[in-house]
C-alpha cells in the first residue's frame, strides 16, 4: 500500500495490523493511529483516529483528538497469480464524532490494487455526506510503488524489501477548491514491521510542506 492511504492494505482473515504515523506542517502535527482486522479473506475492518497537537502546544494535553473513522472493505473481485494480484473492493462506513464535533458522517467508495513483479498500483477513492453542520468531503490517492530491493524474489527468505513510493493525493471539503499533492517516499518492509516516511508538497491552494513518518505493525 502507499503512504497517504490505508485501505488498501491486505490483510488476511485474523491478521491484525496497527499503524502509527506522525504528519507535520508548520502549523500542526497530527499523530494517526490507524488499525487493520481480517474479518474474512475479502473482509477488512478499518479503523483510524487522528490526534491534532498545534505547533505551539508543549505537550499532548494541549493536543485536540479528532473524529474516528470506521471503514468496512469487502473484496467483491479479485484475480490472484503467482506473478501477482488484482483486487477491487468496495468501503462504507462512518465518521463516528469526538470532542466538540456531534455531527456525524458517512462514507462509501472504491480501492483499487494491481500488483505484479516489483510494481504495484494502488487507487481509492471515498466520499464522506456531511449532516447537519458537517461539510461534505472527500479523497483520491493514486499510489505508485517499485520495489528497489531485491530485484528479483530468488529466495523467499529475504527478511527485508525496499520500496520507492510515488503518489497523486487530493483532498476535497465542500464549498472549498480541491487540493491536490504529490507524495514522494521509501518504504522498508521486514517480516513484521513496516518503516516508512516521505515529503508531500500541495501543487496549488496553500502550497504547504508536509513531513510523514511511519510504523506498521503486522500480527
Amino acid at each position: 500500500m502507499g503512504l497517504r492511504s490505508f485501505v488498501a492494505l491486505p490483510v488476511e482473515k485474523g491478521g491484525v495490523v496497527i499503524r502509527l504515523s506522525a504528519v507535520n506542517t508548520n502549523s500542526t502535527t497530527s499523530l494517526i493511529t490507524s488499525a487493520a482486522y481480517g474479518v474474512g479473506i475479502n473482509q477488512t475492518l478499518l479503523l483510524g483516529v487522528p490526534f491534532k497537537l498545534s505547533s505551539s502546544s508543549s505537550s499532548l494535553d494541549d493536543g485536540r483528538l479528532g473524529n474516528v473513522s470506521a471503514l468496512y472493505r469487502y473484496i467483491v473481485w479479485r484475480k490472484d497469480s503467482l506473478l501477482g494480484t488484482d483486487r477491487f473492493g468496495l468501503l462504507g462506513g462512518t465518521i463516528i464524532p469526538t470532542g466538540n464535533d456531534i455531527d456525524p458522517a458517512t462514507q462509501a467508495g472504491f480501492v483499487f490494487t494491481h500488483f505484479k513483479n516489483r510494481h504495484e498500483i494502488d487507487i481509492d477513492v471515498l466520499y464522506q455526506s456531511g449532516m447537519k453542520e458537517r461539510l461534505d468531503s472527500g479523497r483520491y490517492d493514486m499510489s505508485w510503488q517499485y520495489r528497489l530491493i531485491p530485484a528479483e524474489h530468488l529466495d523467499w527468505g529475504i527478511s527485508q524489501e525496499i520500496n520507492t513510493v510515488i503518489e497523486l493525493n487530493g483532498r476535497w471539503t465542500e464549498n472549498s477548491n480541491i487540493t491536490h499533492q504529490v507524495t514522494i517516499g521509501l518504504q522498508s518492509i521486514h517480516q513484521e514491521l513496516v518503516i516508512e516516511g516521505g515529503f508531500v508538497r500541495d501543487l496549488n491552494n496553500k502550497k504547504e510542506n508536509l513531513i510523514l513518518l511511519g510504523f506498521r505493525f503486522h500480527f
